[in-house]
């Protein structure tokens, strides 16, 4: 069995957006000696040989959006199609695990949106196949921009008829290499305000106040799989009442 990371390292980047920053305590062997010996109440003399205390770290000020993870339909909305919107916690784990397709969108500008054109286009090409339970990856290679100032703000994005389209088809996870699943914030923000369009902004996103679905964001490594014949796992961590959760995204070649 073979297995590719999906993942990016967490980590902290002085570059990311400062409502972003991931900070990370680590506490030293050494560190937890008082710990043990006034609080436990183990004395330094009944240390075993050779323990010198035990490592232990923090993760101070991350939100669940701050690194690989994945969103819940709560995120968009609070209801969908007018039932209560799904947090982490509550997504079936059966979503979490299938088979996985990449589309290749390498060819896409920096604010060039995805279509169902390209997703149909890409799959002629590569003959994959997506059915119910497929998890998709749109591989963009954005990913190549992580730790700099331009993450965030570079990137093409899914359209809401592409989103709608996957969704049709039985997907409930896809996936994106790049800062975000739409095209970036500001990018959309500024041709909102431009055309005076109150449709643009979030679009795919916003997809989810309809249909129900998850999806990934700051995915890596993309560009190491072939177009299928893979499994997906994309299992969160287990928080009570969040809009997402950082998830160790892996595919796996049996």
């Amino acid at each position: 069995m073979k297995i590719i990371d999906l993942s990016k390292t967490i980590a902290y980047n002085k570059q990311d957006p400062w409502f972003m920053r991931i900070k990370i305590k680590h506490k030293t062997h050494k560190q937890s000696k008082g710990l043990i010996r006034f609080f436990i109440g183990l004395p330094a003399k009944l240390f075993p040989k050779g323990f010198e205390g035990w490592a232990d770290d923090k993760i101070i000020g991350m939100g669940v959006h701050a690194a690989t993870h994945i969103d819940a339909p709560w995120h968009y909305a609070p209801t969908v199609n007018g039932e209560p919107a799904k947090t982490i916690d509550e997504i079936p784990l059966e979503w979490c695990y299938g088979n996985g397709v990449v589309l290749n969108m390498t060819h896409k500008a920096d604010f060039e949106e995805i279509t169902v054109a390209d997703i149909r286009a890409d799959l002629e090409k590569s003959g994959a196949v997506i059915s119910p339970g497929t998890i998709v990856l749109i591989h963009t290679g954005r990913d190549q921009y992580i730790g700099t100032k331009e993450y965030p703000m570079r990137g093409t994005g899914m359209s809401a008829e592409a989103t709608h389209w996957l969704i049709d088809q039985g997907v409930k996870v896809m996936g994106i290499d790049q800062w975000g699943f739409d095209l970036p914030l500001k990018y959309m923000a500024q041709q909102a305000k431009a055309h005076q369009r109150d449709n643009y902004f979030w679009q795919a996103h916003l997809v989810g106040q309809q249909k129900e679905y998850c999806h990934m964001e700051q995915l890596v490594n993309l560009g190491a799989l072939p177009a299928y014949g893979f499994k997906v796992s994309v299992f969160p961590l287990k928080i009570k009442g969040a809009s997402a959760a950082p998830a160790r995204v892996v595919a796996i070649f049996e």
